[in-house]
């Protein structure tokens, strides 16, 4: 009502002004609005909005993802804190409609990380309610980080040691229904470590004794095999939004050499995502706990040890800052959509190293928490970059994969270093 007063106030008093006087005024204002258009211009985009709206546009993510036929480019793929990793991969799906998936490949990094694997599977015996996963791989790492045994490690004792293990391993499994699965496997993996080759530290045999590190001074080969059970409902497995998947697996590690080194690990892995907002806004909770047990005078070597640390769980430390004989992490992240392709998150981390468990708690966590960019391609996390913070310090990850990506079924999976 007022406002309508004033324009009526406003319109009577330039019919009662003096003639010309009224339409002067009029035109002084639409040449004041005149100039003032004249002077806008469009929002420009900074450097950043740019390239990433260059990445949706022009679907370079798509392109670099698929391949050609089968053979394409990959790249990441190796231990974090090896340093950016390039090679080639044949990977096919789609033989046999989809029977058959074969895949194939070998990456170096620039700081000469090497791995080469391949992986045989038959998803759909009997319908589909049979499968069959063979993996083969050889890893060469000459410079992994150790920081020594417990809780109460240091971040100056930080040491290096070489890893170089050749592993193959085959899972049968049963899915009764679309969201279970459980089955067996067995393999064999083969050690060896050696001297670090990274002269900014020192070796991890000068530091640390075989009491400390056991393992460290005699390797070894296992002869591993247990159980695995998945109960898994997300929406899609590659870029859940909605749903959880909750793995538990068992594996029996035996020393076929030395006779000193077998025991049993359990590992327990829940996770949970909730979509909200048309899905365009996603909470992921996760808690993963890797609980070991030798008897008999037996050890757990440190190489295969639980380690907490880098761009899966403890995002705001050091890779594979703690390690002990378990391990407990819990973390949460929230993202929300920026545009088609790209996704803002924040998240918070927890966790711990401890030699017993009965220390499986909530108490004395490591806590770290930042922000981070998902950039997807074909609903699938194709570049993941995270920048944590921690009462050690800060940390940023360039990854070529998903957060806490899926680890294969069975023994397969079953090294912390991976």
């Amino acid at each position: 009502m007022t406002k309508q007063v004033i324009i009526l106030t406003l319109n009577c008093l330039l019919l009662l002004s003096p003639p010309g006087l009224g339409q002067t005024r009029i035109d002084a204002i639409e040449q004041q609005r005149s100039e003032h258009q004249k002077q806008l211009a469009p929002e420009k985009n900074t450097s950043a909005e740019a390239f990433l709206l260059r990445l949706k546009d022009e679907k370079i993510l798509e392109r670099i993802s698929y391949g050609y036929n089968g053979l394409r480019a990959k790249l990441g793929g190796l231990v974090t804190g090896g340093g950016f990793a390039l090679g080639p991969e044949y990977f096919r799906e789609d033989l046999a409609r989809g029977s058959v998936l074969i895949r194939t490949g070998a990456q170096i990094s620039f700081k000469n990380y090497q791995k080469a694997d391949a992986q045989f599977t038959l998803p759909k015996l009997l319908g589909g309610k049979m499968f069959v996963d063979t993996r083969a791989s050889h890893r060469n790492y000459p410079g992994i980080g150790y920081y020594g045994p417990g809780p109460d490690s240091s971040k100056s004792g930080r040491a290096n040691y070489r890893l170089e293990d050749t592993a193959l391993d085959s899972a049968v499994g049963i899915s009764p229904s679309r969201f279970i699965k459980f089955g067996g496997a067995a393999g064999f993996l083969a050690v060896n470590v050696g001297p670090g080759t990274d002269d900014r530290y020192a070796s991890a045999e000068t530091l640390y004794t075989p009491t400390q590190a056991p393992g460290i001074d005699r390797q070894t080969n296992f002869f591993r095999y247990g159980g695995f059970g998945q109960f898994d409902w997300r929406d899609d497995p590659f870029g859940p939004k909605h749903g959880g998947n909750y793995l538990v697996q068992y594996t029996r590690f035996e020393d076929r050499d030395l006779r000193l080194h077998d025991f049993n690990l359990l590992d327990i892995d829940l996770r949970q995502h909730i979509g909200f907002f048309n899905r365009t806004r996603v909470i992921t909770l996760r808690a993963h706990t890797q609980l070991t047990d030798s008897r008999g005078g037996q050890s757990v070597p440190f190489y295969l040890q639980p380690m907490l640390g880098g761009s899966d769980d403890l995002r705001g430390f050091r890779p594979f800052r703690f390690s002990g004989n378990n391990s407990l992490v819990l973390n949460a992240e929230y993202r929300w959509e920026i545009f088609s392709g790209c996704d803002g998150a924040i998240f918070v981390d927890g966790g711990k190293v401890f030699s017993r468990r009965g220390e499986l708690n909530f108490r004395d966590l490591e806590a770290s928490a930042g922000f981070g960019l998902r950039f997807n391609a074909r609903n699938r996390r194709f570049i993941r970059m995270d920048f944590g913070f921690s009462h050690e310090g800060f940390q940023v990850w360039f990854k070529f994969n998903d957060l806490f990506q899926q680890r294969p079924l069975g023994t397969a999976g079953s090294q912390p270093i991976w």
